[in-house]
């Protein structure tokens, strides 16, 4: 029998590009909801594919329902944006913690298996050069700074899976993104400052010749993974061979992308030169220096370096991410500069 897999928030990043991956690669079932599905495309057709156009927050009896008849629950619904952390902080916690919880403990009721998206920003400030899933602390700022509702949401969640795992022998997989970036992460035909995630924010500052803004120099830096190489971590995870995702945490990240926020700004306007329409764009991009106080308030605090360690997703599932950073920049300046006249709003 093919899979039953149950995405909820099928239509956004992560979603609509693991729908995608799996309809095409597989031959399993997918069930999915989400508030819209503009980035869903051709999987709507799909007859494997059944969408329900639904809030996780309201659609309760629907979501019970699906998780008694599917094999594994992926719950990517989620704000991941730090500047809503900073301005919404309950909004974050309702969404990202206490619908969650509700999801998780209807895993535990099935005896399902759950595949929890925790976050890199659960390492907070550490400073390990190298951040281990096992054995890194986790180091966050005071009550004030409002940014770690997030990491703390997640965090939690962790620790209930991972309690549920321990005491009720709940199947489960965590995995932490580390800065994944790509085509349809946010749109980049949006002009409003903060609106994006880092990476798109700037591709759009030099779409309509606004100045890229580096918080505090740009000095903080991140490892960025591209997308497919993180979808296909998730398909080994989901397909659980010989149960070795099973009870796991894994870093999805790609320590080789490891570059400064000065340097991607560099990269990304770099990358706009090889597209004719966009050549004067690129010569005329400024980057100016913000103080975070300013760009994002003082609820913020930021995270300087965060490299993730790879080691138990290799030596478990056998998986290794392969697209270089100016490969991710240049796909992801394909995809939207060939759909500037599709919002993905």
């Amino acid at each position: 029998m093919p899979l039953k897999v149950l995405i909820l928030g099928a239509n956004g990043f992560i979603g609509s590009s693991l729908t995608h991956a799996i309809l095409k690669q597989k031959d399993w079932e997918v069930y999915g909801m989400d508030v819209g599905d503009h980035k869903l495309g051709q999987c709507l057709g799909n007859p494997r594919f059944k969408f329900v156009e639904g809030d996780v927050m309201i659609s309760r009896e629907w979501i019970e329902y699906h998780v008694k008849k599917c094999d594994a629950v992926i719950p990517l619904v989620a704000i991941a944006n730090p500047a809503q952390s900073v301005k919404d902080p309950l909004r974050v916690f309702e969404l990202d913690f206490e619908s969650n919880l509700a999801v998780v403990r209807l895993c535990v009721k099935y005896k399902k298996r759950i595949i929890f998206p925790s976050t890199s920003e659960v390492y907070g400030m550490s400073p390990d050069a190298e951040l281990d899933e096992l054995t890194t602390n986790m180091v966050y700022g005071p009550i004030e700074k409002q940014r770690w509702i997030y990491a703390c949401s997640k965090q939690l969640l962790d620790r209930v899976i991972y309690a549920y795992g321990v005491r009720d022998n709940v199947d489960y997989t965590l995995f932490r993104p580390f800065n994944w970036i790509g085509p349809k992460l946010d749109n980049v035909f949006e002009a409003k400052e903060g609106s994006s995630r880092l990476f798109t924010q700037f591709i759009s500052n030099v779409i309509f010749k606004k100045p890229i803004q580096l918080v505090d120099g740009g000095k903080q830096s991140r490892s960025f993974t591209f997308i497919d190489d993180g979808v296909d971590a998730l398909l080994r995870i989901i397909e659980n061979k010989n149960g070795r995702a099973s009870r796991q945490i894994f870093n999805l990240g790609n320590p080789a992308n490891d570059v400064s926020v000065a340097k991607l700004a560099q990269l990304i306007i770099a990358a706009f030169k090889e597209y004719p329409d966009y050549v004067e764009h690129a010569k005329q991009a400024k980057v100016v220096v913000v103080p975070s106080g300013t760009y994002f308030g003082k609820y913020d605090q930021d995270i300087q370096k965060r490299v993730p360690s790879i080691a138990a997703v290799k030596r478990q599932l056998g998986w290794k991410p392969k697209v270089d950073l100016k490969t991710a920049i240049r796909l992801t300046l394909d995809y939207h500069l060939a759909h500037k006249d599709y919002s993905l709003e």
